[in-house]
């Protein structure tokens, strides 16, 4: 199931901040999970900085990397273009730099899935049309 499953910044703080509302979820999703999960460097400094801001221990994520949990899969560099127009085309949700890395991630790999809290993964489409496959926790209404 998990060769390409794409790795947002909420599921990663809900995964190291025990206070975070969707802790258990993230951990269990996590447990489920085989490394290597694939991200992107813009998003795993996001994470990074809420982990900091939530007075969490912002050297976990570099330290998840050196330990092969994550693999750095996207090169903002190399994807610039495809992210600008992206972006342009998503301006009024707004679409952040690390969503379009995630979205690009997707459309580069076939059968992938994007693991996010954020539910504007609802919205995005990968190659213009196509639903994006999400892991997201399931929405208020849906809990049982």
């Amino acid at each position: 199931m998990n060769e390409n499953v794409i790795v947002d910044a909420g599921p990663v703080v809900a995964w190291l901040n025990r206070d975070d509302e969707h802790h258990l979820w993230a951990k269990e999703q996590f447990g489920r999970l085989k490394a290597p999960l694939l991200s992107c460097e813009s998003v795993l400094s996001e994470a990074s900085l809420l982990l900091q801001r939530g007075g969490g221990d912002a050297s976990a994520i570099p330290a998840l990397v050196r330990r092969g949990v994550f693999q750095i899969a996207l090169a903002i560099q190399d994807e610039a273009a495809a992210l600008e127009k992206l972006m342009q085309r998503y301006h009024d949700v707004p679409m952040s730099l690390a969503d379009a890395c995630l979205v690009r991630m997707s459309e580069l790999r076939d059968h992938s899935m994007v693991f996010t809290l954020d539910s504007d993964f609802r919205i995005y489409r990968r190659h213009g049309r196509l639903v994006i496959p999400t892991l997201l926790p399931p929405e208020p209404h849906e809990r049982r």
